[in-house]
């Protein structure tokens, strides 16, 4: 537990004001382990340094409490190793940072790989819905040292973060240097709703850091950092836009945003090694 306000409190130096530690219940009651309230660990006086450093925090609960707005993460489940891990699942669908206690090896890692079950609706699947899974990637701390890997992308996080949908499409050279938009796009991200903003910023990261270790001579398509569809074939149809040189393309590819049913499509330009967007807003067709 020392070790763990430690390391949440590193975190915060590096962004004072952009930091909130997450926990499932409010910190003065929360289980430490099986038996164990942390009251007990509270209550000894050799933890009160370390106690002081929690309180010093931002804290918020329940997990579904540091979610953005609109996510709720009822049609989610997150697993590591086939254990359910519902704080790292938060964290992933916050775009945050997860913390566990040192109590394992499992969690000296600075990344950990979680089995994302999701559902599908109807029209999503071609069998009629059901779920799917998929493996992501959250970044993680467990220990002071591995605050160090993390400064860079908290520091982007600070310099990056958005608001409105305007500041958004104002700071897309450095939210998200290296994706395309059709001109169209602009007055989209204007006009989006103040609930949707913090998560299409995360899936244009996502689409960021998916193109950054594409190759298109040696894969056909990048490894997605978030969940990438394509549509069916009945509803492809409704994506086709007017491309840069004035030709008309498919945009079959979208990753969704809340609340529902906000999406974001776009193409894939190989040979920029990127991808172009060509639409952010109410789920085509509905």
């Amino acid at each position: 537990m020392t070790e763990f306000a430690r390391t949440a409190a590193a975190v915060q130096r590096a962004d004072p004001t952009g930091t909130t530690l997450v926990t499932e219940a409010k910190l003065n009651e929360l289980y430490i382990a099986q038996g164990h309230p942390i009251g007990k660990w509270i209550g000894n006086p050799r933890n009160q340094a370390a106690w002081v450093l929690l309180l010093k925090l931002k804290s918020k609960s329940p997990f579904k409490a540091g979610l953005p707005d609109g996510v709720d993460g009822y049609d989610v489940e997150y697993r590591h190793e086939g254990v359910l891990v519902d704080g790292l699942g938060a964290a992933h669908m916050a775009g945050g940072l997860g913390i566990s206690l040192p109590v394992d090896e499992r969690w000296d890692v600075t990344s950990l790989t979680l089995e994302c079950e999701r559902l599908v609706e109807e029209d999503e699947s071609e069998d009629g819905g059901g779920t799917e899974v998929s493996l992501v990637d959250v970044r993680h701390v467990s220990a002071v040292p591995h605050v160090e890997e993390h400064l860079r992308w908290i520091k982007d996080c600070r310099d990056t973060a958005a608001t409105t949908g305007a500041q958004l499409w104002e700071k897309r050279d450095r939210i998200c240097p290296s994706l395309q938009f059709l001109p169209e796009v602009e007055e989209q991200l204007r006009g989006l709703a103040p609930a949707s903003v913090a998560v299409v910023r995360r899936r244009l990261t996502e689409l960021e850091d998916s193109v950054a270790d594409w190759d298109p001579d040696t894969q056909p398509r990048p490894q997605w950092r978030g969940d990438v569809r394509g549509e069916f074939e009945a509803r492809k149809r409704l994506c086709w836009f007017t491309d840069l040189d004035g030709e008309q393309r498919l945009f079959y590819l979208h990753t969704d945003y809340p609340p529902k049913p906000g999406r974001i499509h776009f193409r894939l330009v190989p040979e920029d090694r990127t991808v172009r967007i060509a639409y952010v807003g109410r789920k085509l067709g509905v």
